[in-house]
């Protein structure tokens, strides 16, 4: 029995993409209020299963259980955020323009636009035409616009790639300030040194989920001094072959 309110839950999820099953049954809770990592190499299956988590993937069986709804539901809308790793928004528009236009799709308050352009620190640019904004800035404006009307979950799928050590060390300070006022985040990462900012950590691997737990935690049932280690360790645990 779980001793937490679980703001996402999955059981047996199975995907299939041309032909070829991609997730292979997964089960796991994500509790209310936490910042849990998607962490593994690009072509895992974790932007996949982020796009399950929110109503968009075609299902092969098992469910997906979001804020006590089925995920995509239409009473969802409002309540999570989602960032795609490509961003959604408009190249011929500034970043206020669309945050605006987004803002009033939502139904957020007007005054959040100003809130969520300057969280992702884009104070600036916010009358720079988006087609003109680096590769870096382009992601804080597609992040902007998944932290509008102060969402009860947020799915963001490698929304620090592109950025530099300084700009990804403030949005992971934004996203515990988040978590801390109660909102819970999935974080999708390709980068080990991330792993560690997050509560807990779901680990994959070729579809399936090598692991799940607390970072500390996997780094104490591995024996590994980092967690870049930690996976690798796990990976050859799994195939059978000596750490």
């Amino acid at each position: 029995m779980m001793s937490f309110s679980a703001a996402v839950s999955v059981r047996d999820l199975r995907v299939a993409r041309g032909g070829r099953e991609v997730l292979h049954g997964l089960t796991f809770d994500v509790p209310e209020g936490s910042v849990v990592g998607l962490l593994g190499p690009s072509g895992c299956g974790k932007t996949t299963l982020i796009r399950a988590l929110v109503g968009v993937q075609i299902v092969q069986s098992g469910t997906v259980t979001v804020l006590g709804d089925e995920a995509g539901a239409r009473g969802l809308r409002r309540r999570v955020g989602y960032a795609t790793q490509t961003p959604a928004v408009y190249a011929d528009l500034s970043v206020a323009e669309n945050i605006r236009y987004f803002a009033s799709v939502l139904g957020a308050p007007r005054s959040d636009v100003a809130r969520v352009i300057d969280e992702v620190g884009l104070g600036k640019h916010r009358d720079q035409v988006v087609s003109t904004l680096s590769g870096g800035q382009l992601s804080r404006a597609n992040l902007a616009v998944a932290l509008l009307g102060t969402p009860e979950l947020l799915v963001l799928d490698e929304p620090t790639v592109g950025l530099d050590p300084v700009l990804r060390q403030e949005l992971w300070k934004l996203f515990r300030e988040l978590a801390d006022r109660g909102t819970t985040l999935v974080v999708s990462s390709h980068v080990m040194d991330e792993a560690g900012r997050t509560d807990r950590l779901l680990l994959m691997r070729e579809g399936s989920i090598l692991a799940d737990g607390a970072p500390e935690a996997l780094r104490s049932q591995t024996g590994s001094a980092d967690l870049e280690e930690a996976f690798l360790r796990l990976i050859n645990e799994r195939a059978g072959s000596p750490t």
